[in-house]
């Protein structure tokens, strides 16, 4: 009687947990889709750029809306950017080098440096809605989000062992079945872990996008970086308290919801022979793959869709001509180039050309000021660099070997990567104040806050993509640890490492414009740097000025790229590969 009581209520708990399931999807769906239809209303109301930002708690669940939107929409910009100029780069031999040049460039170009010309262009574009401002704040985050990703996938693509390639090859695979059953799974694990730390950018410099002075002009967004800010201005604590507890319940949320199960989910995309049993694993996942709703959504539109595309793709493949197909496609891909980079050197000659018009009204005590500056910036850029790799390599480490440690680190690095470091900057300044030190080292100290996580996260994630067949080989032959770091994991996790150290390089270039120039409550606090000159020349819109600034900066990443990252990048594509 027990028995038959103990199996009629377990087929009642089989039977009711799907059907809650498929509940909370279906109200899931409806609450993304009211969600679309109120940001679409204020989108597309008039344009108002200075808001009134009430410092009032009820007013947080709206404005952490509008800012989870923004850095939601940002991202996905990010990920379609990445993929098709990591693509592009990496396939391009005759662009590659040009492409990751200025993807250095543009990595290391502060926020500030677009923030006047996006502005003012997206309201030029569409002067009369919010859209155009909301536009711009979200190309302002975008900024900060996407160099990362590109330079992750394009690494990614340049390290695929080449009997996966040669397999696609004998196959014939098409360009978008190499795309989507190779490459885009290849690089999937970078991809996860570079987004998680690039969302944790958007935070980061949200204090910064959704408020900010362009000219005589003060821009405020509803949001809750605004919201940070406003308080942080006024010096009441309380809603600082308010507004940071917000984003901590947001970061855990993202990390339960999105990230967990994507990392979850990214796991069988990981290149080895021998599957490993201890991985991190996600219960949402898990729950979202019982759900009835989503198997019959995929069932009717995904998997059809995607087999009527490769159906047309394989039509279009056995209809072309075999013979005279590589000579009309190369004769017409080259045409394709030449007209690309005659657009381009046109465009960067009417550039020059007016930058250097507009450069002629710096005056000569300035440009001596500029260089000092670069000097202490590369400087503060390279120590906060070291420090930064000093612990996260083997941090990294023991988080991407052990899926237990990092089913408690990954949300607790989240939230320390997301936190704005310019709302925890004034207790570390007046604690280093006291200890006689002033700006110049504190500087160093708010570069690390902002950079330290784009080597972390690529760390673990190269960790997590060391095959588990080379980590048992290890311990079969006993290597010690020595031997295991020189043999099995720096030769592992070096791509990886490299283009966490490329961007980590470019996002401290980047943090410079807040670490060397602050403001603490009724003063400003700067230091002589690049970073405290661009901020300054943003403020009091001294257009040549931040022009000049913005330029040698660029110079100056451009020379170090093609100096160490360069042949640093090529070592890792040639020598450490899983061939």
């Amino acid at each position: 009687m027990k028995t038959r009581y103990t199996l009629s209520r377990s087929l009642a708990v089989e039977r009711t947990w799907p059907f809650f399931l498929d509940l909370s999807v279906a109200f899931g769906l409806l609450a993304g889709f009211y969600a679309v239809l109120q940001i679409a209303h204020y989108w597309m109301g008039g344009a108002v750029p200075e808001v009134e930002i009430s410092q009032s708690p009820r007013m947080l669940p709206i404005y952490a809306f509008y800012s989870v939107v923004r850095i939601g929409v940002a991202y996905l910009l990010s990920l379609l950017f990445a993929v098709a100029y990591g693509y592009i780069a990496a396939y391009n031999p005759r662009f590659e080098a040009l492409m990751i040049a200025t993807l250095d460039i543009l990595q290391s170009i502060p926020v500030l440096s677009f923030l006047p010309g996006v502005m003012l262009a997206m309201m030029s574009l569409i002067p009369s809605r919010q859209l155009g401002i909301e536009f711009g704040a979200i190309l302002l985050i975008f900024t900060g989000q996407v160099w990362n990703m590109a330079f992750s996938f394009y690494s990614s693509l340049k390290s695929i062992p080449r009997e996966l390639r040669e397999a696609c090859t004998i196959n014939r695979f098409s360009r978008w079945q190499r795309l989507w059953q190779l490459e885009l799974p290849y690089a999937a694990i970078g991809l996860v872990w570079n987004s998680m730390v690039s969302v944790a950018g958007g935070w980061f410099f949200l204090m910064v996008c959704e408020m900010f002075p362009v000219g005589n002009r003060q821009f405020r967004l509803p949001g809750l970086g605004s919201y940070l800010q406003t308080a942080a201005s006024t010096g009441n604590s309380l809603a600082m308290t308010y507004g940071l507890f917000t984003m901590v319940a947001i970061i855990v949320l993202t990390d339960q919801f999105v990230w967990r199960p994507v990392i979850d989910w990214s796991d069988k995309f990981k290149f080895e022979n021998v599957e490993t049993s201890d991985r991190v694993k996600s219960p949402v996942l898990a729950a979202l793959r019982q759900s009835n709703v989503l198997a019959i959504i995929q069932r009717h539109t995904v998997v059809p869709l995607t087999e009527s595309i490769y159906r047309s793709l394989a039509r279009s493949r056995a209809g072309k001509n075999t013979i005279t197909q590589p000579e009309e496609k190369g004769r017409g891909a080259s045409l394709i180039s030449w007209l690309v980079l005659v657009v381009i050197l046109a465009l960067v000659c009417f550039a020059a050309f007016k930058a250097m018009l507009l450069l002629k009204q710096v005056p000569h005590s300035e440009v001596g000021t500029i260089f000092l500056g670069a000097i202490a910036t590369f400087f503060r850029v390279n120590v906060s660099l070291f420090l930064a790799a000093a612990w996260t390599i083997p941090v990294g480490v023991a988080i991407g070997f052990n899926p237990k440690l990092a089913r408690i680190a990954q949300p607790l690095a989240q939230i320390a990567a997301s936190f704005p470091a310019t709302a925890l900057f004034p207790v570390i300044l007046i604690g280093l104040m006291k200890l006689g030190a002033g700006l110049g080292i504190g500087s160093i100290a708010l570069m690390m806050l902002g950079t330290q996580w784009y080597i972390l996260f690529n760390v673990i994630a190269g960790a997590m993509a060391i095959p588990s067949d080379m980590r048992e080989v290890a311990t079969l032959f006993h290597f010690s640890n020595w031997q295991r770091w020189t043999t099995v994991v720096l030769p592992g996790i070096f791509p990886y490492l490299i283009t966490g150290l490329v961007t980590a390089s470019g996002g401290a270039w980047n943090a410079s414009i807040i670490a060397e120039y602050f403001h603490l409550k009724d003063q400003t606090l700067h230091t002589l740097g690049l970073g405290a000159q661009i901020s300054a020349a943003s403020d009091s819109g001294n257009f040549p000025v931040l022009l000049l600034a913005t330029i040698i900066m660029a110079l100056m990443v451009v020379t170090i790229n093609r100096l160490v990252w360069r042949p640093l990048y090529h070592l890792a594509e040639t020598k450490y590969r899983l061939d």
